[in-house]
């Protein structure tokens, strides 16, 4: 019985329940990645600001202010020397391009942050002012006048110009170090918030590794666990317990395929302890046949011995004096009373050699003889030795080929060749002398050996029926005999092992073959 895949259509099936559980936790830990590389990329980014925007920003407007420093210093020192030398620094403060406006707005560029722009052209403005309306004149003025000719009045001027710018300078630099003071906080902060994510990242992992166990404990183990533990108790003899189907679609599926396969050995195990019980009972039924039979037996034993004994005596007796009255009285009786006595005798003899041939027949199979290798060939002899008189009163020429040795009952083997062999001259057609064959040959593991006469043949028609004990295919007056002689061929041979039958491809006369088994070589 053919199994069929059960429908799993009527619950959520495992496939379904683990595609809802993996999505849900792939959206959960993707925010998570998400969230985790936007904090990671802000912390970047302020790292970044710090360590190199604002780091720069702050160590360029540093020059810039020290250069503005170093070039006030140069024009008080050229105003009190008047030693070109001095204006060194001065110099090198207006070859350069760098001023506070070039570092805000390159600031703003990488940052963003265009708040320090204004702050940085003030400063800017407050340091032209002083080149322009002290630091230049004043340079001017000594180159063409002398150093003499700086007054008291201009030098505090110019002070006062350098102090404002100066003042300016100092409020970008100090809104520059807030600007970065506050990118450090931030910095500091998302630290603080990566950390954290991080964290959450690896207590999400720890969480959904745990759902997933859950449900996998839930849907897969703990019904696998169940199902195995009812097919155990199945497979450990016990086919009336139910296999409860559980779990999702696909396990229930299987346990479902399981209580059915169940079902179905329950009930053939049924049929075949039914089987067995009729069984037991029809062996019961040929115990009692068989000892019926061996009481059958022994009644046919008895009887065998009864016709031996009690039935032979009475026929000798009849016979006896039934030709003792023919010898005595024979002239004193007329030809119709000669003829009675001679019906008699004979009918004494053909009874006696009837209950001899069935004492033969009874005898097949149930009187033991030895078992040994019987060379065929001398059976074969025995055989003729007992026909001697008869084939030479019919002028028959008996050959044969030569014949194996096999393992059987010498005397039911010359029984059997001499009952062949004396059929073989009975009946031998009248028009010529008959011929007596006898070959064999070896056929897979047995010996086919065949008798071939030139006699009147038989019908194939009777060809089953000649071996039926009793069976005649001619009147007695024209061949006697019982009819048991084929039949206990027949018997002889099936006794040994082989089967006997009446060959269909003879031409004339008549084939009869049997079979015994090959001992090995």
């Amino acid at each position: 019985m053919s199994l069929a895949p059960t429908s799993t259509r009527g619950a959520a099936t495992l496939r379904r329940r683990l595609r809802s559980l993996l999505v849900a936790c792939a959206v959960v830990l993707g925010l998570i990645l998400v969230l985790t590389a936007a904090v990671f990329a802000r912390l970047v980014d302020r790292q970044t600001a710090v360590t190199d925007t604002y780091f720069g920003a702050i160590t360029t407007a540093n020059d810039v202010y020290l250069q503005l420093v170093d070039a006030e210093t140069g024009v008080r020192g050229y105003a009190l020397t008047g030693d070109d030398v001095t204006l060194e620094p001065w110099n090198r403060s207006v070859a350069s391009r760098t001023s506070f406006a070039s570092v805000a707005d390159e600031l703003a560029k990488v940052s963003g942050d265009a708040s320090l722009g204004q702050v940085a052209r003030a400063a800017d403005t407050a340091a032209q002012r002083w080149q322009d309306e002290f630091a230049r004149p004043l340079i001017a003025q000594v180159a063409s006048q002398g150093r003499q000719s700086v007054t008291t009045d201009q030098v505090e001027g110019g002070k006062k110009l350098f102090d404002d710018a100066r003042a300016a300078a100092n409020a970008y630099l100090a809104q520059l170090d807030d600007a970065r003071d506050a990118a450090k906080s931030e910095l500091h902060l998302w630290t603080r918030v990566a950390s954290a994510i991080v964290a959450v990242l690896v207590l999400a992992a720890l969480a959904v590794g745990v759902v997933l166990w859950v449900a996998l404990k839930r849907w897969v183990l703990e019904p696998l666990d169940r199902l195995a533990l009812d097919a155990q108790q199945v497979a450990d003899g016990d086919l009336a317990h139910p296999v409860v189907p559980t779990g999702p679609g696909e396990i229930r599926a299987l346990g479902t395929d399981v209580e059915r396969m169940r079902g179905t050995l329950h009930a053939q195990v049924r049929l075949v302890e039914a089987s067995r019980a009729e069984i037991e009972a029809a062996h019961d039924r040929l115990a009692d046949q068989a000892e019926e039979l061996r009481r059958s037996n022994r009644d046919l034993e008895q009887f065998a011995y009864v016709a031996s004994h009690d039935l032979q005596e009475p026929l000798r007796k009849v016979a006896s004096f039934t030709q003792l009255l023919a010898k005595r009285y024979g002239d004193e009786l007329d030809e119709r009373g000669q003829q009675y006595v001679a019906f008699a005798v004979d009918g004494a003899k053909r009874m006696q050699r009837l209950i001899q041939d069935l004492l033969g027949f009874s005898r097949v199979g149930r009187v033991g003889g030895e078992v040994t290798d019987v060379d065929l060939e001398q059976s074969l002899a025995h055989a003729l030795d007992n026909l001697e008189e008869s084939i030479t009163e019919a002028g028959a020429v008996v050959t044969h080929d030569p014949l194996p040795t096999v393992r059987g009952e010498a005397a039911l083997l010359d029984q059997l060749f001499q009952n062949l062999v004396g059929n073989a001259v009975k009946f031998r057609d009248p028009t010529r002398a008959p011929r007596v064959h006898l070959s064999a040959r070896r056929v897979a593991d047995s010996w086919e050996l065949e008798c071939r006469d030139n006699g009147i043949g038989i019908d194939p028609q009777y060809a089953e029926r000649v071996f039926v004990i009793f069976q005649r295919l001619h009147p007695k007056d024209v061949y006697d005999g019982t009819g048991i002689g084929l039949a206990l061929c027949k018997k002889i041979i099936e006794f040994h092992g082989g089967r006997i039958w009446i060959a269909d491809d003879t031409v004339e006369g008549t084939s009869i073959r049997w079979t015994l088994p090959a001992e090995d070589d």
